[in-house]
């Protein structure tokens, strides 16, 4: 399984979108960046599915041009105009060449999932390993309406007590990908996010 951010040297904000080549070619979320379509064509002329994290704009803004440029299958927790396959909590999707369980997981988003398998997470905005506030686990803002840092943790927690022990990868939503101790991480960020001290202080 291989797994490419292809908007990883993007100029405008945007998640991360990333691209899983395996034996079921998947776009796990569909960012924001313009080129999108054309990043994916530079590495396949197909795509099987997106999966979406959850529908925040800066994960779901170029969905629509994914979706018809490729004319694949969509994947997602909450309602949405294109949605073909909804995704709740415990149902499994292949995702290159792995199974991965959807963990709904809200507190950042209502509709928010996180995709686990044996090997890998894509964690979404719920746990990332680095962004602007903290260095090797941090956590999805609450600070917006219809969000909570109190549901954010318990999703957490809930990512840790379903998390198989060899997992290894890590692929989050905004940040860096990690590549080691995930549980690790995922710890560090539960811990900060327990403090319930402000993300981002003024």
């Amino acid at each position: 399984m291989h797994v490419i951010n292809i908007t990883e040297d993007a100029e405008a904000f945007t998640s991360n979108v990333y691209l899983v080549i395996g034996e079921r070619t998947v776009l796990v979320d569909a960012g924001a960046m313009d080129g999108v379509v054309e990043a994916v064509r530079e590495h396949t002329d197909h795509l099987d599915a997106v999966v979406l994290t959850h529908q925040h704009g800066d994960h779901v803004a170029k969905l629509d041009a994914v979706l018809d440029a490729f004319d694949c299958e969509c994947y997602a927790y909450g309602e949405h105009d294109l949605r073909t396959h909804h995704l709740d909590d415990g149902e499994t999707v292949e995702i290159g060449d792995e199974s991965f369980e959807a963990i709904y997981t809200p507190g950042h988003a209502a509709d928010h999932i996180s995709l686990v398998s044996n090997s890998t997470i894509f964690s979404g905005d719920v746990v990332v390993h680095n962004d602007a506030a903290f260095d090797y686990g941090s956590f999805g803002r609450t600070d917006m309406p219809g969000q909570s840092r109190e549901r954010l943790i318990e999703s957490i927690k809930e990512i840790l007590e379903r998390l198989p022990e060899g997992v290894e990868h890590m692929y989050s939503g905004h940040g860096d990908e990690f590549h080691g101790d995930v549980r690790d991480v995922i710890e560090t960020a539960l811990s900060r996010a327990e403090q319930r001290k402000s993300k981002y202080p003024e």
